[in-house]
């Protein structure tokens, strides 16, 4: 047993797990790791009626060369999310082929949401190398215009989804692509499936779409968006295949939570007032009481245009006040970047990608947070200068969340005496080398997952090199989460999204309602004779994915000796990409030439003492 545990400290921890999920995939009862199947539940391959490409939807909602339009038709505003580039995001694959690595054939669970036409049309596990990518169609560098299972999250896929028809068993949940699909014959007077959406249309009405279409209330709903953006291990015959185990060394059972953005709006203010008062199903302008938000209310904000309409069949300004405009904005700036820069001229949607940018950095810097900062009273030079800074949270769920690896927001603070010469520095980053510098007093918002150590009863982050480590795939546990909750958060006590080796107080004493703020204080020597006044500068910052991160990927692909993807995937040869490079590799040039994921600055606030 020492020696095992040797072993292990000295950075084989993932080796173990690896073994170890290999045990669960023969409990699992599977002759082989890569027959396993990953995604039992939700519309499985197969379809009766296959999606249809995105780009059949273009003739009538697509803003064409009007520049106004486009700013919220929805194929224009689709074309350049996240949603719409699922397929093509280079971090998604390196992460994919360690994932691939650390677990194999886990593959097939990541490629059904972010491919899931490639999936449902069979060529992801149903085929040699499908859980790699390898027997999809097309290219990064098509268009949505054909089949081309790189073009991410299609029309369809949102459009044809309904609510399950009932809860799946415990433990496996409505969530991690868990998603149902629409596939029957006949839809009203028209064949084929239904296209759900929030409207109720008079078949006779000249606004009527000219296709099949249905009312849905579910796709109003967050529990829609939770469908996927809830993401847990997977659960396989009815075991999952890593559960969450607490720092007491405690194992819940519960199959690992690795991102919960949907639960964490669940249990704000937010999304209790929607459920609990039952106001989910109200129609489009209906208050929703006090604070009532839905996913999409923030997410796919409702045009506020003149000219709002959704159809070039319908008349300019038929749809005032309601089209939400379908954005899927979010925070990851950096990616849509390296995907305008790689494929934004070939597929034409270099100036979609632009509007996408804009809006996530618009998110960002007026709609996710407030900064805070007041000074202690100051004695002058030769003393200590203390500054207290808020952050609070305007989100409806944590800040940050989502994909939760290389993923942080840090505080940077400055103080300068009165020529500006640096006094202090909290948090500095270097851009050049894309280092932030952990000092004692630092604050860096983030959760690290790691791989539970029972040796020394630990959640390891680290590997023996002293690097992080990031294995999506066989974390059991949460090392940190200090990620700031939103407003009326009542999750402290849930072990999947409660604050970790952090606390948050509550409300009122008893509440079990947590603050969406988060204070810091800072004390640092000020030498005799500074010129004063002295000002500290706060800056709340933003950053996709940390060097440390990057790193990461690459020397997994570098040290287990992952093929190029031509290599890989042979016989197949896409014209774009890696191609004769790992997916690691190729990401990492990417960041290399793009700034290194550049930090967003979210906030900045300045005070000044007084002058002695």
């Amino acid at each position: 047993m020492k020696a095992v545990f040797l072993f292990v400290q000295a950075g084989a921890r993932a080796v173990l797990q690896r073994a170890m999920f290999l045990a669960v995939v023969a409990v699992a009862g599977s002759s082989a790791a890569g027959t396993l199947d990953f995604t039992p539940h939700g519309t499985q391959p197969g379809l009766a009626y296959p999606l249809q490409n995105s780009g059949d939807c273009r003739g009538c909602h697509d803003g064409l060369s009007n520049a106004s339009y486009r700013e919220f038709f929805p194929m224009n505003t689709w074309a350049g999310s996240m949603m719409a580039h699922s397929g093509r995001d280079p971090l998604f694959w390196a992460a994919l082929d360690v994932a691939n690595h650390d677990a194999p054939g886990i593959g097939e669970w990541c490629l059904r949401c972010h491919s899931p036409g490639g999936f449902l049309d069979g060529r992801v596990k149903a085929v040699a190398g499908g859980d790699q990518g390898c027997a999809l169609l097309g290219d990064y560098s098509a268009t949505e215009d054909g089949l081309n299972d790189f073009a991410g999250i299609g029309c369809h896929t949102c459009h044809r989804q309904v609510r399950p028809a009932s809860p799946m068993p415990s433990p496996h949940r409505n969530d991690s692509g868990n998603f149902f699909l629409d596939d029957n014959t006949q839809c009203g007077n028209f064949s084929g499936p239904c296209r759900y959406g929030p409207y109720r249309y008079d078949e006779d009405s000249p606004n009527s779409p000219p296709h099949a279409n249905a009312y849905s209330s579910f796709v109003k709903q967050g529990e829609f968006c939770g469908t996927c953006h809830d993401v847990t291990s997977p659960i396989v015959n009815g075991v999952p295949v890593k559960t969450l185990i607490l720092n007491s060394g405690a194992n819940t059972g519960i199959a690992f939570p690795i991102e919960r953005t949907f639960s964490e709006w669940r249990s704000s203010v937010y999304g209790d007032v929607l459920f609990n008062d039952g106001l989910a199903d109200n129609e489009p302008g209906t208050d929703l009481g006090r604070f009532g938000r839905t996913c999409q209310s923030c997410h796919m904000a409702s045009s506020t245009s003149p000219d709002a309409f959704a159809c070039m069949m319908t008349d300019p300004g038929s749809r005032v006040g309601n089209l939400p405009v379908h954005e899927f904005v979010g925070s990851n700036v950096w990616v849509l970047g390296v995907i305008k820069n790689l494929y934004g001229a070939s597929i034409g949607r270099a100036d979609e990608l632009d509007l996408s940018i804009s809006r996530a950095l618009e998110m960002l810097q007026n709609r996710s947070a407030t900064l805070a900062v007041t000074l202690d009273p100051f004695s002058g030079p030769g003393n200590n200068l203390t500054a207290r800074v808020r952050v609070t949270n305007l989100s409806g769920h944590k800040l940050p969340t989502g994909y939760s690896e290389g993923r942080r927001m840090w505080l940077n603070i400055q103080a300068r005496d009165a020529n500006g010469a640096l006094i202090f520095e909290s948090g500095a980053y270097d851009a050049s080398t894309a280092v932030l510098t952990e000092d004692s007093q630092v604050k860096v918002y983030e959760v690290q997952q790691g791989m539970w150590n029972a040796g020394n009863n630990s959640c390891e982050i680290k590997d023996a090199q002293n690097r992080k480590t990031f294995h999506f795939a066989l974390n059991n546990c949460i090392a940190k989460d200090n990620r700031i909750p939103p407003l009326g958060f009542r999750g402290g006590s849930n072990p999947e999204i409660q604050p970790v080796n952090y606390t948050y107080p509550e409300t009122t004493p008893g509440s079990g309602v947590l603050v969406n703020f988060d204070d810091s204080v800072y004390t640092f020597s000020v030498p005799p004779g500074t010129p004063t006044p002295v000002s500290v500068r706060a800056r709340l910052l933003h950053q996709i994915a940390s060097k440390e991160y990057i790193e990461f990927l690459n020397n997994q692909a570098a040290e287990h000796g992952f093929l190029s993807e031509n290599a890989l995937c042979a016989p197949r040869v896409l014209g774009s990409g890696p191609q004769t490079q790992t997916r690691a590799a190729f990401l990492f040039d990417q960041w290399a030439t793009s700034g290194k994921s550049p930090p967003v600055v979210m906030e900045e606030q300045m005070q000044s003492t007084s002058a002695h």
